[in-house]
């Protein structure tokens, strides 16, 4: 079953209430204390040694990765889309505006890849998340015409990109995370 249409989760967190509390930043391990400043990071600390571990791996895709900016956060956006990620595309949204991504475009995002206004190349890289966030697997049209635009560093990190937020979302919906006061949460309503 899909959402407006959508693929992704057709359910949307009913339940306000966390199943993990985000813990006191005064509680926090010395070396994790920086992050805690918001519910992902302060939830996750409870599990430091997990988070120790993942903190690398995440902030790599986030700031160090081979893809650009704005198609990192376009695949972010449309992964938490099809996941039904609140958080996720809250916290995106913002960064997504920081990688230069227009209201109108962040909004687009949940219209997908055959919305009008996309360029090709956004387009194609909505239509890859897509094919991964359905099915798992990028399909070989898809897949030439990345390969056309992308080097090998980001062929490989942009499948493992939507992978790592579809996991994310899983946990953020898991232990119901909540978005911090201001943060904005889906456009419209969903």
């Amino acid at each position: 079953m899909t959402v407006n249409g959508d693929i992704g989760y057709t359910g949307v967190m009913s339940d306000t209430t966390p199943r993990i509390a985000p813990i006191d930043p005064a509680d926090a391990p010395e070396d994790l204390a920086q992050f805690v400043n918001m519910n992902i990071f302060a939830t996750l600390a409870n599990n430091p040694g997990l988070t120790r571990k993942w903190l690398p791996f995440g902030g790599k895709l986030l700031q160090g990765g081979a893809l650009d900016a704005r198609t990192r956060e376009l695949l972010i956006l449309r992964t938490a889309w099809n996941a039904v990620s609140d958080y996720e595309w809250g916290q995106h949204a913002r960064i997504g505006r920081e990688a230069g991504l227009a209201d109108d475009e962040i909004v687009r995002v949940s219209e997908g890849p055959d919305a009008a206004g996309w360029s090709a190349d956004d387009a194609l890289v909505l239509r890859a998340c897509d094919e991964l966030c359905t099915d798992r697997d990028i399909t070989d049209p898809t897949w030439a015409a990345l390969a056309d635009r992308f080097d090998t560093k980001q062929l490989i990190e942009l499948p493992m990109l939507v992978g790592h937020y579809v996991m994310i979302a899983g946990v953020l919906k898991s232990l119901r995370v909540q978005r911090e006061p201001g943060v904005e949460g889906f456009p419209g309503a969903r």
